[in-house]
C-alpha cells in the first residue's frame, strides 16, 4: 500500500482529498504530504478500463498518497466523494471553473456537508474574470502576467524558464500556502472556506520586488538591462574552457572585490561607469574561458566572490553540499526533492513510492470509513486496479 507521511511533520493529522490532475495540483499535494498530511488521490477510470500510469504518475510529485479510482460520472461515485469530503480537512482540485459544480461536487455542496472543509481550487486564470474559462499552460500565464517579458538577453526574445515559475511557484506553492493559511484561520473560527489559487495571481505576487524597483526608477521594463537579469557583467553566466558555465552574483562591493581578486583583475575599469561594462564583460569572459568549470569551483572555494557552478539536475543531486543536507534524495534510482522547508521539532519526511491509479481503492475507502465498498466496486462506481 502507498501511504502518505502520516505522523511526520507539522501537518500530521490533516486529511486531504486530491481530485487527480497534473502539474501544480499534484505538486501542492506533494508539499502537503512531505509535511505530514495524509493525501487520498481520487483518480478516474479511462474509457474502456483503468488508465496506466504515465510518466508524471511515477514522479516525485506523485509520491506520498494513496489512490482510489472513482467514476465521477456515476451517482454512487459522486456520493462516495461527498462522504469522503465529510471526513476531510482539505479538498484540492485543478479543473476549469464550473467543472466540479457540474459534477455535484462544488464548494457550496461540500461546505454545506462539512463546514470545516478547506476547498482549494487551482486554475491558471482564476475562478472569475473575462478569461476564467480560457485554456492555457504555464507559458501563457507567465506571459500575460508580465513575468515572461523579463527573461532573456537585451535585444533578444523572451526565454522560457521551464514551467517552474507558473505551474509550481505561482501555482502549486501558492496553493499550499493558501491551504495552510486557511487551516490556521480555521483553528480560531472553526470554519473552512474556498481558496482561489490562480497562477496569474501567484506570479504577480512573485514580481513584488521588481514592481517596487520599477516604481522608484531602479528597474526598467526592458529585459536584459537590469541588475538582476544579466544587465550588469557581475551578475551573469560565463562559459568555461570545457563548454560548461559559471554563474556570478557579485553584487555588493566586497563580493565584487573578492571576484576581481580571484580573477587577478585588480586593475579592472571602474564598474560604476556604465561605459566600462562591455570591457568588464569581455574581461570576465576571457578569464573564465581559461579553465574548466570544476577548476573554477576549486579556485573560488572559500571566497566571497559569489561565483558558483551551473549544475545540471543530475549533477546537483550529487553535489556535496546538497547531498549533506539531503536537498535531493535518490530513491529507487529516481531523484526526488527532499521535504522543504525544514522543521526543528516536527520534521517532514519523504514517504513511500507512487501509488498506481486505483491500487488502494478497497483499503483506503475502508480506512476512511465507507462501509459499502463492495457495492461501489460491484456497481462500477469504484475500481480496484
Amino acid at each position: 500500500m502507498a501511504s502518505g507521511a502520516a505522523g511526520n511533520g507539522p501537518l500530521a493529522g490533516i486529511r486531504v482529498l486530491e481530485l487527480g490532475g497534473i502539474g501544480p495540483g499534484p505538486f501542492c499535494a506533494m508539499m502537503l504530504a512531505n509535511s505530514g498530511a495524509t493525501i487520498l488521490r481520487i483518480d478516474r477510470p479511462a474509457p474502456g478500463g483503468p488508465p496506466s500510469p504515465g510518466p508524471a504518475d511515477n514522479g516525485a510529485d506523485g509520491r506520498s498518497r494513496q489512490s482510489v479510482m472513482l467514476d465521477l460520472q456515476h451517482p454512487k461515485g459522486v456520493d462516495a466523494v461527498l462522504r469522503l469530503a465529510e471526513r476531510a480537512d482539505v479538498l484540492l482540485e485543478g479543473f476549469r471553473p464550473g467543472v466540479t459544480e457540474r459534477l455535484g461536487l462544488g464548494p457550496d455542496v461540500l461546505l454545506a456537508r462539512n463546514p470545516r472543509l478547506v476547498y482549494a481550487r487551482m486554475t491558471g486564470w482564476g475562478q472569475d474574470g473575462p478569461m476564467s474559462n480560457i485554456v492555457g499552460h504555464d507559458i501563457d500565464y507567465i506571459a500575460r502576467s508580465g513575468a515572461l517579458h523579463g527573461f532573456g538577453r537585451a535585444g533578444g526574445p523572451p526565454q522560457i524558464p521551464m514551467n517552474l515559475l507558473g505551474d509550481f511557484g505561482g501555482g502549486g506553492m501558492l496553493m499550499a500556502y493558501g491551504i495552510c493559511a486557511a487551516l490556521v484561520e480555521r483553528a480560531s473560527s472553526g470554519r473552512g472556506q474556498v481558496v482561489d489559487a490562480a497562477i496569474v495571481d501567484g506570479v504577480a505576487a512573485m514580481l513584488a520586488m521588481q514592481l517596487q524597483m520599477l516604481a522608484v526608477g531602479r528597474w526598467t521594463d526592458d529585459r536584459g538591462v537590469n541588475t538582476l537579469d544579466s544587465g550588469v557583467p557581475w551578475y551573469d553566466v560565463y562559459q568555461t574552457a570545457d563548454g560548461k558555465w559559471m554563474a556570478l552574483g557579485s553584487l555588493e562591493p566586497r563580493f565584487y572585490a573578492a571576484l576581481l581578486e580571484r580573477l587577478d583583475l585588480k586593475d579592472a575599469p571602474d564598474r560604476d561607469d556604465e561605459q566600462n561594462w562591455p570591457k568588464l564583460r569581455q574581461l570576465f569572459a576571457e578569464k573564465f574561458a581559461q579553465r574548466t568549470r570544476d577548476e573554477w569551483v576549486e579556485w573560488f572555494a572559500g571566497s566571497e566572490a559569489c561565483a558558483e557552478p551551473v549544475l545540471s539536475m543530475t549533477e546537483a543531486a550529487h553535489d556535496p553540499h546538497l547531498s549533506a543536507r539531503q536537498t535531493y534524495i535518490i530513491r529507487d534510482g529516481v531523484i526526488h526533492p527532499g521535504p522543504a522547508p525544514r522543521f526543528s521539532r516536527t520534521p517532514g519526511a519523504l514517504a513511500d513510492a507512487t501509488a498506481r491509479p486505483g491500487q488502494d481503492t478497497t483499503a483506503a475507502l475502508t480506512e476512511w470509513g465507507l462501509a459499502d465498498v463492495p457495492d461501489l466496486i460491484a456497481s462500477g462506481a469504484a475500481v480496484q486496479s
